[in-house]
């Protein structure tokens, strides 16, 4: 147990920028679960409608789709911390402008809409660049670890964030929630600010890739390996059918189980705790595992069909963290696995598809989940999410188990 906790937190203990990363990831981290919150429950405050929350997932994720199959390549071509520190900054400037809306209470459904799709366009560069600066504050040994740790460091902030907006949203109301997420960005940019870049893991440099030349070239890469793409695939089906939660957790909350926002940052708490969970037993492996990957997107996905006829609060709630525990151990073994075979000049387009993979069909799943709660209420929801989830899931192990040769970084399922 012992060498198993060190193992877990081996990328603290080691390298200094990661600590002021992770450090000011907390305070950030948490304040961005406020605000996802809080938009999805003041657009139903608004609208009284579960297709308008629909509408505010695919103005989340229809950025992904738009660009995101492009946004490994301009990774790849800029430095990743000064990356991270402009959208981190402009994120902040978005956050503080719709507190200004909703505190002075001339927001309308539009304007969270619009902020909401600058917001995904923002994070289209901004969630591979974060990868690829992991990647150079702890380099190749330590890569599993890492993920896996912000992994539980975004999900430990999913416990916190939802619980303390769901309280502020009681009491002081939805704007707060928006002005708190504003501030909580200085942490971030202050631990960006405070690197020493000169720690940094070294990269091998090539020529700088053309937008479509390198799009191609990564493309390619990802085609010669079959269990990569068969990773990604799954991850495609899973994301645009199974993992709607900004969509189907609010209506669940004030619907389904005809409670208040309370109720609705305590499922999220529950959701992150499980997830919190998965992210730390993956932390505590030495490398990523597609029979893991696999054990948790069954466990993920089966939970969420088990979900569907609940309609108890407790029962829900322990649905929901079992959901979390499979969640992180699905997206960090199929993360880590894909991002250590990849070679350093094509890390940023093999993050970039992973994450256009995770993001790009959101809006479609967001619409989706959005008309079949309005078809059939959650319950008919959870049921086409956990058929389709199981069914990738077990595609994916079959196809994982046919014979194939070797491949680096991803371990077998044997």
């Amino acid at each position: 147990m012992s060498r198993a906790f060190r193992r877990t937190f081996s990328s603290l203990r080691h390298h200094r920028n990661y600590r002021y990363f992770f450090a000011g990831q907390v305070v950030s981290q948490t304040g961005t679960w406020m605000q996802r919150l809080a938009q999805g429950w003041f657009v139903i405050q608004l609208t009284h409608s579960p297709i308008a929350v629909g509408i505010l997932a695919v103005a989340q994720f229809l950025p992904f789709t738009v660009f995101g199959l492009f946004a490994g390549v301009v990774v790849d071509r800029l430095d990743a911390r000064r990356t991270v520190i402009w959208t981190q900054a402009a994120q902040m400037a978005l956050a503080s402008l719709i507190a200004a809306l909703a505190l002075a209470g001339i927001a309308q459904p539009w304007h969270v809409y619009v902020i909401a799709a600058l917001n995904g366009t923002l994070l289209v560069l901004d969630a591979p660049a974060r990868q690829a600066l992991t990647y150079r504050m702890v380099g190749p040994a330590e890569l599993q670890n890492a993920i896996s740790l912000n992994s539980s460091l975004f999900n430990a902030a999913r416990i916190f964030g939802p619980a303390v907006a769901g309280v502020v949203i009681a009491a002081v109301g939805v704007g707060w929630c928006f002005a708190l997420n504003a501030a909580s960005f200085v942490a971030v940019l202050a631990g960006l600010l405070a690197m020493r870049t000169s720690e940094f893991h070294p990269l091998e440099r090539r020529e700088r890739p053309t937008i479509l030349g390198g799009t191609r070239e990564g493309l390619a890469y990802v085609r010669r390996r079959p269990a990569a793409l068969i990773v990604l695939a799954g991850v495609v089906v899973l994301s645009m059918f199974c993992f709607n939660f900004n969509v189907l957790l609010p209506v669940l909350a004030k619907q389904t189980l005809h409670s208040g926002p309370q109720t609705l940052g305590l499922l999220s708490a529950l959701f992150g705790a499980g997830a919190l969970v998965g992210a730390l037993a993956a932390a505590a492996q030495r490398r990523p595992s597609l029979k893991l990957m696999l054990i948790g997107s069954f466990l993920f996905t089966g939970s969420e069909l088990l979900l569907a006829p609940s309609r108890s609060t407790a029962a829900v709630g322990a649905l929901l963290f079992a959901t979390g525990v499979g969640f992180t151990l699905w997206t960090s073994n199929s993360n880590s696995s894909l991002q250590l075979e990849a070679p350093d000049h094509l890390r940023g387009r093999v993050v970039g598809l992973y994450y256009y993979a995770f993001n790009g069909a959101g809006p479609v799943g967001g619409m989706l989940a959005g008309w079949l709660m309005a078809r059939g209420g959650t319950q008919l929801a959870f049921v086409v999410a956990g058929i389709a989830g199981l069914t990738a899931t077990v595609w994916s192990a079959r196809r994982l188990r046919a014979p194939a040769p070797a491949e680096p970084g991803l371990q077998p399922l044997s």
